[in-house]
């Protein structure tokens, strides 16, 4: 999957330049409820257990500041991506302790007919590698400059 091809599942209304979660399940929180508020997520509280499965599982924190929280659900139909940036950081069980200031929430449908999850979260991992994305994604204010960073542009 191309960069670009991120941009069709990332949505103005799943935006927050400031979050104010001050910790990891309310940065879940946080995030989810923008899914549930624009009627991408069904079913908050079922989202909200998978998504605290998952992270009993093991951090979604990739180190370096950044998370990627993300699952499967039957409470939505469509691959959709919120991001929030949080200027303090959350702890959130990094690898490498640091807080995260990062993060980039996948849901998906438990079914994933067009196959697109996996490879969303290795272009997420990709971008987020790159340290010059990093630095420049903790400073966008606004959907147009994280849509211009996730395009390359």
């Amino acid at each position: 999957m191309q960069r670009h091809e991120l941009r069709g599942h990332l949505r103005e209304a799943l935006f927050i330049p400031s979050m104010k979660a001050t910790t990891k399940d309310q940065a879940l929180e946080e995030l989810l409820d923008l899914f549930v508020a624009e009627r991408y997520v069904r079913n908050k509280q079922l989202v909200l257990e998978m998504l605290r499965q998952r992270e009993m599982l093991g951090s979604t924190s990739l180190g370096k500041g950044v998370a990627v929280p993300h699952g499967r659900t039957t409470a939505t139909a469509d691959v959709i991506i919120a991001f929030g940036r949080s200027e303090k950081g959350v702890h959130f069980d990094a690898s490498d302790e640091k807080p995260v200031t990062l993060f980039f929430m996948v849901i998906a449908p438990h079914n994933d007919e067009g196959n697109i999850y996996l490879p969303i979260l290795g272009s997420l991992v990709t971008i987020l590698k790159d340290t010059k994305k990093r630095n420049a994604l903790n400073k966008v204010t606004t959907f147009a400059e994280l849509v211009a960073l996730i395009d390359g542009e």
